[in-house]
């Protein structure tokens, strides 16, 4: 085994303690929504199911996008954290492709590279479905997936809809975690 492998097994021993999706190889390809509608895209998304992320720990999480001026994105994202205060965080989406808007690069601190961001699925109104992966001295990569709504729930066949999609694309969907939307009244960003 070379340096280098045993560098990427021991990284993802110690992420997948903190359940982090992490995976041998390089990131599976997906698709992106054809003809995809930035402007109609903006506003305020509820997180319903994800990926397991080091960084997402809180309840009543959401995302806000808004247009800029300058044509990139606006992201607010925010969650109560378990003593009850609210966390958030701002950053910049911008389209990497002008062919393929709906691939987005985002940024939440400046001098760190673009994590990617793929709006999969949308129908503007109700869900999206969003993936992000990484890939790491081609021996592994690290994947995140969002199932989005603009209500704080979901009904079953959407859902299952998009595990479908999820799973088309090689996520193991069992590993998704229900998001706790649950005791939010009142809190908006």
């Amino acid at each position: 085994m070379t340096t280098l492998q045993l560098l990427g097994v021991l990284l993802l021993t110690a992420a997948s303690a903190k359940g982090q999706s992490y995976h041998l190889g390089r990131c599976p390809e997906s698709t992106v929504q054809e003809d995809f509608n930035a402007a109609k895209y903006m506003g305020t998304w509820y997180e319903i199911e994800k990926l397991p992320a080091w960084f997402q720990t809180g309840r009543c999480a959401q995302a806000t996008y808004s247009l800029l001026s300058d044509g990139t994105v606006s992201v607010r994202n925010e969650n109560i954290l378990s003593d009850g205060t609210v966390a958030s965080i701002q950053g910049t989406a911008r389209v990497i492709d002008p062919s393929q808007p709906a691939n987005l690069g985002v940024s939440f601190f400046k001098g760190v590279p673009d994590a990617p961001y793929m709006v999969v699925s949308t129908d503007y109104q109700s869900y999206a479905l969003v993936y992000s992966c990484s890939d790491y001295f081609g021996l592994f990569y690290i994947d995140f997936a969002w199932i989005l709504a603009r209500s704080r729930a979901l009904t079953d066949d959407i859902i299952n809809q998009l595990h479908d999609k999820l799973t088309a694309i090689g996520v193991d969907v069992n590993r998704l975690k229900v998001s706790n939307q649950t005791a939010c009244d009142g809190y908006s960003q």
